[in-house]
């Protein structure tokens, strides 16, 4: 049986019922007028007239709301906090066209008007609010914290510096490459202009994909290979796509979330899997976020990327993690 919400995490909300944490599908506008849809998520024992700490998640890229963000939005919400977990714009079930446009300032701006609807809800401590972003969205969480000081603690789980690695290549691997893809995204942007064809790059996972043990191999093993096997087949859902509009990269190749890394000074919590592949992109901004006292790093032993998605026992560390730091940092602020 299919989940009432969509949801495809393990654990996951089937069902409102009374006295337990309950989910309430929402929309709201961002301020381009786009439809945002998200799920928000309440804890059990909320009443409109109790004052709630809340923490708004973004999803990595690709991933949509009923994913791994959906995940660590329905725990925080059992540890009381009144939680949002939104589809970013032009993806998901959100609105926006061309469909699967990748901005960094859209992916900001989804982040800035998730907050305008959470600050919305009856019981939002607005003295109280936190930011959790995973992969792509924790990029995009570090950097509308340097400005939105609404966020007054901020987490991320496998930090994903898109700008850097579309620019440089997956561990800066494909610098050579630079002027070559800026010309492929300047050639889709003037394709897009004068014909509305629009060209993406990536592979587009329509439907779900059991892949054989050979097929795997074929794929570079870490983050490239576990995100084919967890989109695809363990925990697809239809609205998570894995391709980008080619001309995305002009805003991306210019965007780094380690520029001006100083300007975040909220209390900051990352945490990563100690042999994932990606643990430079989390170690590098935490060395570079010089303008916060107060910063921590956790790192999850024997933890890939993907699998600090879903895996029990590191979901179990992050969880704890994360739900720590926000108690320690949201709830001392009442």
């Amino acid at each position: 049986m299919e989940n009432k919400f969509g949801l495809v995490y393990t654990g996951a909300i089937t069902e409102n019922v009374p006295g337990k944490v309950n989910l309430r599908p929402v929309t709201y506008r961002n301020k381009d007028g786009i439809k945002i849809s998200a799920n928000l998520y309440l804890p059990a024992d909320y009443t409109i007239t109790k004052s709630y700490p809340a923490v708004i998640v973004a999803h990595p890229n690709g991933g949509v709301k009923e994913q791994v963000s959906g995940l660590f939005a329905q725990k925080l919400a059992e540890a009381g906090y009144i939680s949002l977990a939104f589809d970013a714009a032009y993806q998901g079930a959100s609105e926006g066209m061309p469909r699967q446009t990748d901005l960094p300032a859209n992916r900001v701006e989804d982040i800035h008007a998730g907050l305008d609807f959470l600050l919305s809800v009856d019981g939002v401590d607005a003295k109280r609010v936190g930011a959790l972003g995973i992969c792509g969205g924790g990029g995009y969480t570090l950097q509308a914290s340097k400005s939105d000081k609404r966020i007054k603690a901020v987490a991320t789980i496998s930090m994903f510096n898109t700008g850097r690695v579309r620019r440089n290549g997956f561990e800066d691997s494909d610098i050579a490459g630079i002027q070559k893809r800026l010309e492929e995204a300047t050639e889709a942007r003037e394709k897009f202009a004068t014909t509305g064809e629009v060209v993406y790059h990536g592979e587009l996972l329509t439907h779900r994909t059991h892949f054989t043990k050979e097929q795997l191999e074929k794929i570079p093993a870490g983050l490239y290979r576990d995100g084919v096997e967890y989109y695809g087949d363990t925990h697809f859902h239809p609205n998570a796509q894995s391709r980008y509009t080619m001309m995305s990269l002009l805003g991306l190749m210019t965007w780094d979330v380690e520029d001006q890394a100083s300007l975040l000074n909220q209390h900051l919590l990352m945490v990563a899997g100690d042999i994932s592949d990606t643990r430079y992109m989390t170690d590098d901004f935490f060395k570079k976020a010089t303008g916060t006292q107060d910063k921590k790093i956790v790192y999850i032993k024997g933890a890939n990327h993907i699998e600090t998605y879903w895996k029990p026992e590191f979901v179990k560390q992050e969880g704890e993690a994360v739900i720590n730091f926000f108690n320690e940092k949201l709830l001392q602020e009442k």
